[in-house]
């Protein structure tokens, strides 16, 4: 028997998910009537999944009109539910593109900050840990573990470098990381050993304390990455 938490989390990932997909275009009127009646839920159901919407930047209510559609624009970009559901969308590839070029501007920093970081547990044992996870991973042809390892990679970098805003963007990372999972045009295997190794570099440069070395061995891994991407798009 369905609960009537999943009834909510049904009908909002469905919502949400067309919306992301531009099936609900912008401007377009969600009425609570009409999806209670699609679904066979109640309107506070209904209401439920639209305050997360609200909440998320994908609508709005608005006086005499309903509840609208919003733009790209608003939308909470980092916000991990939406990072999934741009991820699979038509989206996908300008999500990675959008949020590898943010990367660039933060995990190098964090990587840098990490090495420097000489009071309690150092966070290089963490971060080297998690690298050599991605070569074992590797080895085995084991994409699963990979992702877990790249996971708990980022993770320890940014939450290792002591600044809690970097360490609040780490969920963001982690729910991107996932979103290569279910993208059929980018298998995880294809790329793994060369993108272990750099991350590797990442982590010894932290490990030793070299803070201008692990600045530039994440931005080079970032890169890469991000190139990849670019070059993998649709129309590239």
């Amino acid at each position: 028997m369905t609960t009537a938490r999943g009834l909510h989390a049904h009908v909002l990932e469905t919502l949400g998910q067309r919306i992301v997909d531009g099936i609900l275009a912008p401007g377009a009127v969600v009425r609570p009537e009409l999806v209670a009646s699609e679904f066979g839920v109640s309107r506070s159901v209904v209401r439920e999944a639209l305050r997360v919407l609200q909440s998320l930047g994908l609508v709005e209510p608005r006086q005499r009109v309903g509840t609208q559609v919003l733009p790209t624009t608003s939308w909470e970009l980092l916000a991990p539910t939406v990072i999934r559901w741009r991820g699979a969308s038509p989206a996908y590839f300008v999500q990675q593109r959008e949020l590898l070029e943010l990367r660039l501007g933060v995990e190098p920093v964090a990587a840098a900050l990490a090495a420097e970081v000489r009071s309690g547990r150092a966070p290089g044992a963490a971060v080297l840990e998690a690298a050599r996870a991605m070569l074992d991973a590797c080895a085995r042809e084991d994409s699963r573990a990979y992702l877990e390892a790249d996971v708990r990679f980022h993770r320890a970098l940014l939450t290792g470098s002591g600044n809690a805003v970097f360490a609040h963007f780490a969920g963001t990372v982690e729910a991107l990381l996932r979103t290569r999972t279910s993208e059929s045009r980018d298998t995880i295997t294809r790329w793994t050993l060369d993108a272990a190794v750099r991350h590797e570099a990442v982590a010894l440069a932290v490990v030793a304390g070299d803070a201008a070395a692990a600045g530039t061995a994440a931005t080079a891994l970032l890169r890469v990455t991000r190139d990849e991407f670019i070059a993998e798009a649709p129309g590239s």
